[in-house]
């Protein structure tokens, strides 16, 4: 895999690559473009097998060149091409007028944006304005934007929807809803961030050849953790593998009402290939969990100095689901923070800490929007509005590796450049997802070494689960679902 497919760029990184790549392979920019247009195509061929008649819009600057080649190619492959111009084509410059000369040279014409009778394909490409987008839509870009997504018919944005900021993923005014994206030379960030998420559909990218050398002093935005990450990280198991090898995860939880929490955590550790684990619990739920899943260890614990046999037995904790914030639930934060181990903290062991802040380099923290709010003092919205910002303050007034959960789960670390994780669907927002992950970043840790790949990989395995679980529909999922896949996904 290039690794161009994982590296996350702000959109003027990309135009500098852009620049570097014409330099370093002696090729002009539309030779670059073409390339571009060529890959769009082919993927509209590939995933829009059943179009027979396509609606090219094309807008201003380059991505308007790339819907003009798209356009000329399309024709010359025999396919019934409209091109609707959003904007005068005569005023186009550069490379992007060259490829609009092209494609009127082999016989194509435009015609102009009209809200009332802009013809229907049965795909549309969305070629408009791509990464440039600055400021909110208007004109005949807002009602364009509103026509498409109003269509019913699917719709191909090439590099960015347009709309969509690329640097922030942010709706600028409006923005084109697609059905795939096809990307080039450079993943953008505003693909993965905010709206951008669930504006893009289903990613394509092609690198266009541009060998990775040109990038070697540029630092990407975000890395995509995905499969490739995810094999290289797990430990092979050799023939004479034996349960103290893979990792002893202590998790501590389960107040009164909550026993589901620590056993859903736990059995997800033993799912994630940890070795044992052992579950400290008020004594009134030990029975319910033993009987729920016999291959966990099950301990009452009414006192937190009881945690002592199990901390020096143990490899990684697992604090927090279903602790509670009682004067038991404050005794075993207290108790636990404090233990020279790697440690998970989740639920309320973070609305603890959120109370009482410290900086450590041997924790894993796993907010949701909420707890991030609180662990920062700022507002849910504040931290929903810049989660990049938000992933690597929480990182750095907390230490360790931060998992910041939400749609595109963002992970900063002990790395200078976080992870994203583009997985994982609306399914989840139930109750007991964040106690699975929690179980499965303690496992995982247990099993290699660092924090912050460890968690990457984490959230990664637990969005993948989600989406294989999620094959059965998602409305219903239970937590619970996942833990049958998580079995599949950590043996690649």
């Amino acid at each position: 895999m290039s690794p161009w497919s994982y590296s996350v760029y702000s959109p003027s990184q990309v135009r500098e690559l852009d620049q570097r790549a014409i330099a370093h392979l002696d090729i002009s920019g539309y030779e670059l473009m073409c390339r571009a247009g060529q890959y769009a195509f082919d993927m509209s061929l590939a995933r829009f097998t059943q179009a027979r008649h396509w609606l090219v819009l094309c807008g201003s600057g380059n991505n308007a060149g790339d819907g003009y080649v798209i356009a000329r190619l399309a024709r010359a492959a025999g396919v019934e091409v409209t091109v609707v111009a959003v904007t005068d084509p005569l005023r186009l410059k550069g490379d992007a007028c060259k490829a609009f000369e092209d494609f009127r040279a082999a016989g194509g014409e435009t015609q102009a944006y009209d809200p009332v009778s802009c013809p229907a394909g049965d795909l549309v490409i969305d070629a408009m304005l791509g990464t440039g987008i600055d400021r909110d839509l208007e004109g005949a870009y807002f009602a364009a934007v509103n026509g498409v997504n109003l269509s019913g018919k699917p719709i191909l944005a090439v590099d960015m929807p347009t709309g969509i900021n690329g640097l922030t993923g942010e709706i600028m005014g409006a923005a084109v809803r697609a059905d795939v994206t096809v990307s080039f030379v450079g993943l953008k960030l505003g693909l993965f961030l905010a709206d951008g998420l669930s504006h893009g559909g289903e990613l394509l990218f092609d690198d266009l050849g541009i060998p990775q050398s040109v990038s070697a002093d540029m630092l990407p935005g975000l890395l995509l953790f995905g499969a490739q990450n995810l094999a290289a990280l797990l430990p092979v198991r050799e023939s004479g593998s034996h349960k103290g090898m893979f990792g002893h995860v202590l998790v501590v939880g389960g107040n009164y009402g909550m026993a589901g929490a620590a056993r859903m955590c736990g059995e997800a550790a033993l799912r994630a290939g940890s070795g044992l684990v052992s579950v400290a619990t008020r004594e009134a739920n030990v029975a319910a969990i033993l009987s729920g899943r016999p291959e966990l260890m099950v301990r009452a614990l009414e006192d937190a100095a009881d945690l002592n046999d199990l901390i020096a037995r143990c490899s990684v904790i697992a604090l927090g689901p279903g602790l509670g914030r009682d004067e038991w639930a404050q005794q075993c934060f207290s108790r636990l923070v404090r233990v020279d181990k790697p440690k998970v903290l989740d639920a309320d062991a973070l609305n603890i800490l959120a109370e009482h802040p410290q900086h450590r380099n041997d924790w894993v923290l796993t907010p949701h929007p909420g707890e991030a709010a609180r662990l920062l003092g700022v507002s849910v919205a504040e931290v929903q509005a810049d989660r990049l910002s938000t992933v690597k303050a929480l990182q750095s007034r907390y230490g360790g590796a931060v998992v910041l959960k939400g749609h595109g789960t963002l992970i900063a670390g002990e790395q200078s450049v976080p992870f994203v994780v583009n997985g994982g669907n609306p399914g989840m927002a139930t109750a007991g997802m964040g106690d699975v992950l929690t179980g499965v970043v303690a496992a995982i840790l247990g099993q290699t070494g660092g924090l912050q790949v460890p968690a990457a990989a984490a959230a990664y395995a637990h969005a993948l689960a989600g989406d294989k679980a999620a094959t059965e529909g998602e409305r219903g999922m239970l937590a619970s679902d996942l833990l049958p896949y998580l079995r599949s996904v950590l043996n690649p």
